[in-house]
């Protein structure tokens, strides 16, 4: 089932010229029209299976996601009245490090595509450490060895699927990330490519000198034949056939990039945070890259022919989850949207924290073995305390990465942009100005992520004249201020600390 909403009504829109974005993600394949003040016109949205093969093992049919993206795309336009030649322009923005290996001639995959969250391969990331690449991998990938990312999953491609290997040593078989795949699908085979983003985080890429690496390449046996060509996230990368108008493809990012670029984050120091089940914090650190001493990813954001700039990227793993546990295990809510008015209904948080550390901490800490404890509790904490300790939460995690973050870079935050299903909660948002001492900014637009590859796809045909223009496309909604004294401040994130010692006790 699509699920189709308009945004605007189709009179005067047929003189109007739109920017498609395709925004592939992991549950969804979605389609985004927008019009030349940078507002959605319209979307359309279509959920595809995860399929679990296994345990720790997630796959998606590739054919699937091609399908269902191709149908968002008809449906979008046919629903607006939009006629194929009035798109300027079609950008491209996916979730990240997800692999495909498909046929070059008849471009069908040779297996589903493994997905980005499968751990199949932690047994090939162990032999590569023990081959002492660890420090190579983080030198010239800016990333750290895990399953994770895409190099391991093509390796484990090549070995298990009969005649797989041969067949990409004779030239015959081709890898992508989303990106390429769907690039290779709407140019009919034509284009083979991904962009500085994406290549980033195949754990292949020299990010330096901004090309796959030899060494990594032969300690996984992979032919260069099957990778594609690395482009600008912001240049022609082909032409898409749309009914009986051909549209350049002339965007594409990784999703999180693409939400970097969307919130203009385009100069060293910004950064945005977007909270969905987890929070993904990305920092613009300029054309030099930064290289973390506390466990964060050095990676690649939105480039252009003039500049390839980097972002240092942390992960927070229970962002919204920790709402979704409030409500699914304990039962204390129906609805994420109750935890605002309970969190605000105390005065504070009465002493108690939750340090939700169910599947370990991620960065800056990196304890794969730290569990989940929540703290202080007295007789006089209800399910009001816990709420609000949920949600704190989430904002201490993240202030542990902007610290980390901004340490790094020796850069000082002066506004955190926000998106993603949780920014919704006023409280949350006001908290997390307070503990990070740093404003707050929702967008009146929180499409951030399909609007980033819009507005690369809008710059390279015109649509928008330049960068200064997108400025005004996607004002605040709101700011939101730190209001804490620093003591209280002080106070509370002493607090979080003793928690956060707590469960790593082993």
């Amino acid at each position: 089932m699509i699920e189709v909403i308009n945004f605007n009504s189709a009179q005067n829109m047929m003189t109007d010229r739109y920017v498609l974005a395709l925004d592939q993600g992991t549950t969804s394949s979605r389609a985004v029209l927008f019009d030349q003040q940078g507002q959605v016109v319209g979307s359309a949205q279509k959920e595809f299976t995860q399929h679990y093969p296994h345990s720790g093992w997630v796959e998606h049919d590739a054919m699937e996601i091609w399908a269902g993206q191709r149908a968002v795309m008809t449906e979008v336009l046919a629903r607006c009245h939009v006629k194929h030649n009035q798109v300027a322009a079609i950008g491209i923005t996916n979730q990240r490090e997800t692999t495909v290996i498909w046929d070059a001639v008849s471009g069908e995959p040779i297996h589903n595509a493994i997905v980005w969250q499968c751990r199949r391969t932690t047994e090939q990331c162990q032999q590569l450490k023990a081959q002492g690449l660890e420090e190579h991998v983080r030198h010239t990938t800016g990333l750290v060895i895990d399953p994770y990312f895409s190099a391991t999953k093509i390796a484990w491609l090549l070995d298990n699927v009969d005649g797989a290997r041969e067949r990409a040593e004779r030239g015959e078989l081709r890898f992508g990330t989303i990106d390429s795949w769907l690039l290779w699908n709407l140019t009919e085979g034509k284009v083979h490519a991904t962009d500085h983003s994406n290549a980033a985080r195949t754990m292949l890429y020299d990010i330096h000198n901004h090309c796959w690496d030899i060494k990594l390449l032969e300690a996984l046996d992979i032919p260069l034949s099957l990778l594609p060509q690395v482009k600008p996230s912001q240049s022609l990368f082909g032409h898409a056939q749309l009914g009986p108008t051909t549209v350049p493809v002339a965007g594409m990012a990784g999703d999180q990039q693409a939400a970097l670029f969307g919130q203009q984050c385009v100069a060293p120091g910004m950064a945005k945070n977007t909270y969905g089940t987890g929070c993904f914090l990305l920092m613009h650190t300029g054309t030099k890259p930064v290289l973390s001493s506390h466990g964060l990813i050095t990676t690649l954001a939105c480039s252009t022919d003039d500049e390839i700039p980097y972002a240092l990227e942390g992960s927070v793993f229970m962002g919204g989850a920790c709402v979704q546990w409030l409500r699914d295990e304990l039962g204390l809510v129906r609805h994420a949207s109750e935890t605002q008015a309970m969190a605000q209904a105390v005065s504070d948080n009465g002493g108690t924290y939750l340090v939700p550390a169910f599947t370990g901490l991620g960065a800056p800490y990196w304890d794969p073995d730290a569990r989940g404890v929540l703290v202080g509790l007295t007789r006089g904490s209800n399910r009001n305390h816990i709420a609000r300790a949920a949600l704190e939460a989430i904002a201490y995690q993240t202030d542990d990465l902007l610290q980390a973050m901004q340490q790094d870079a020796e850069l000082t935050l002066t506004e955190l942009r926000v998106d993603g299903g949780a920014v919704a909660n006023d409280f949350l948002m006001q908290f997390q100005a307070d503990i990070s001492a740093t404003a707050v900014t929702r967008p009146s637009n929180n499409e951030t992520t399909a609007a980033g590859a819009a507005y690369l796809a809008g710059l390279q045909v015109g649509f928008w004249p330049d960068r200064r223009a997108l400025q005004s496309l996607n004002p605040a909604e709101r700011q939101f201020q730190p209001q804490m004294a620093q003591s209280q401040r002080q106070q509370l994130q002493q607090g979080w600390q003793q928690a956060l010692a707590q469960c790593r006790l082993k």
